[in-house]
Formats: C-alpha cells, structure tokens, sequence
C-alpha cells in the first residue's frame, strides 16, 4: 500500500502522478487504475483525472503470483559443494532467483537443474535453497542450502551478522581517508520505491567498513566489508558518502565519463565466511576478481600512467 499527497498548485493527469509515486510504468500505472487498485479521496478515478491540490491518492499493489522456477542447464562456477550445502560464484547480469522481468535463466533454474531435489524448501518455490541474494549486475560468492536444517542453521549467522562477507568495488572520485566506518540506517525510498535509501523513517541498522585498495584521481579501488545485509547496501551507503559506485545505474551518476565499458556497477562479493552447519568448522571463500572488474581497473591504470 502506498499513500501520497497531490502538492502541486499545477494539475498533473493521475496516471503520470501512480507511475511516479508507485515507480512503475505510465503502462503499468493505467493497468492498476483500470483494475480499481487507485483511490483517489477514497474514490475510483479515470487515468486521465487531473490531480488538484491536497488530492490523497492510495495505491494497492498486488501481490505477485508465484510461479515454480524449472530446472535449467545452464553452467553453475561451483566453489565447494557437500551434501548440505553450496557455494556459487555469480557471474554479473545473472538474476539470483525468477521475478517479475526475470521468468527463468536464474541462478535458482541452473541450482533446479544441478541439485535436483537436493535444496532447501524454506524460501518456496521460487527460491528454493536461497540464503542471501546480490543484485543481477553484481557478481561474487553465494551460499546455498541443500537442505532446511542447514538452511535454518546459515540463515541464523546471517541475522546475528557473524557471517562474513567482503566485497571489492570501484567507487567515484577520490576517498579521502585510507579507511572508514559507515553507520547510516537504509530503509525503503520515500518516493521512488523500488530504490533504498539513507532514512530515518522505517529503516534498519546497516554497518559498512571500507578500506582504500588504490586510487585513480576521479575512482578509488576499495575493499568492502558488511556487518549487516541490507538491501542494496553497499551501493546506497557509497553513494549517501558521496562515492557512488562505478557503473551503478541506480545510485550513480546517469552520464559519468571513464566508466563506458560497464554494463552495470563495477561490485564483486569476493570472500564469504561461515561456521558449516554440520562439522562446526569455520570455512572462508576468496573469489579471483572478474574479467569485466579487472578491465576496468587495467582501464584506469592506463589512463593514469598514459
């Protein structure tokens, strides 16, 4: 449910108005209006109805239907694999689990494919083993659950923040102090709902420690470390401190000159630590940077040395 006030002196159609305030669609925006998911002082209003000053619009979002994930052979970077659990190495651009958008050839179809039954059923059908997630143009280290009281035994280091994670990213401009602590609670945006943001307002502790790698003038190479697992953290946390992370779509710059070869922001999940679930031993993973991070910082090493 999202609420909004109209404080415009000048009128603005409502569909225009839902597509901002939901962060959907203008398309999208006239389905809900159409499907009676849009009230206006309590009252179904045609898309093309101009908002007047104190207008309060109300919008209903839907529940998504779930819809079971299949099977997939399509190739898994499998780091260590037991008979409780997995950890994956993601590549950037591939979605973690089927949403909206992303109906199939997602990490959970290539797991379907791979594990068979053999994965945790906490999560439902659509995120079957699925511990943690990073965003589809992140790449780096996942665990996995083949089973649910491994699940169950991984998901609880996860909410006392003992899981260790690390992360590797390039940032923009130059960091001033060699390391740093970032202590600034994430809740969801206040308008653009789809985003995440630095809030007072229903928001959660989030934790980031960060260290400078080297820097390049106008980007700094940084080592990243999670004490808690909001979403988007990293990226909303770097960009809050005025250091959006290369590439970032979302919380960076639109147009930022250097970062051309991106496709998406330049962040790798590079070391993940855990007790195991069943021998009690800590485990630590380290993932080698990816080719498109290594480009783009041999990218600017040129720069700097030419």
């Amino acid at each position: 449910m999202i609420n909004g006030t109209y404080t415009e002196l000048e009128p603005k159609r409502l569909d225009v108005y839902v597509s901002e305030l939901a962060d959907v669609t203008r398309s999208r925006a006239a389905s809900l209006l159409s499907d009676g998911c849009v009230l206006v002082n309590g009252e179904n209003k045609p898309k093309n109805y101009l908002l007047k000053t104190g207008d309060e619009v109300l919008v209903s979002l839907p529940e998504p239907v779930s819809a079971e994930a299949k099977p997939q052979d399509i190739a898994l970077d499998i780091v260590f694999e037991d008979s409780d659990m997995l950890v994956v190495n993601k590549p950037k651009g591939m979605v973690v689990h089927p949403a909206a958008g992303n109906p199939d050839g997602t990490l959970v179809n290539a797991l379907l494919f791979h594990c068979g039954d053999s994965l945790s059923g906490i999560n439902g059908v659509t995120r079957p083993g699925i511990l943690h997630r990073i965003d589809k143009d992140t790449s780096g280290l996942l665990m996995v659950a083949k089973n649910d009281t491994a699940h169950n035994f991984l998901a609880e280091q996860i909410k006392e923040h003992s899981f260790f994670r690390e992360y590797e990213a390039v940032v923009h401009g130059d960091i001033r102090s060699d390391r740093g602590r970032i202590e600034a609670p994430i809740g969801r945006h206040p308008v653009k709902r789809k985003q995440m943001a630095v809030t007072e307002k229903n928001s959660k502790e989030a934790v980031t420690e960060y260290e400078v790698l080297k820097r390049f003038g106008d980007f700094t190479h940084v080592r990243l470390r999670l004490h808690t697992g909001r979403t988007h953290q990293i990226r909303v946390h770097m960009s809050f401190m005025g250091h959006p992370v290369a590439g970032d779509p979302v919380y960076g710059p639109k147009k930022a000159a250097g970062q051309g070869i991106l496709a998406g922001q330049c962040l790798h999940a590079k070391r993940l630590g855990f007790i195991h679930p069943k021998n009690g031993e800590y485990m630590e993973f380290d993932s080698e940077l990816p080719e498109y991070f290594k480009a783009f910082l041999n990218s600017l090493e040129d720069r700097t040395n030419g």
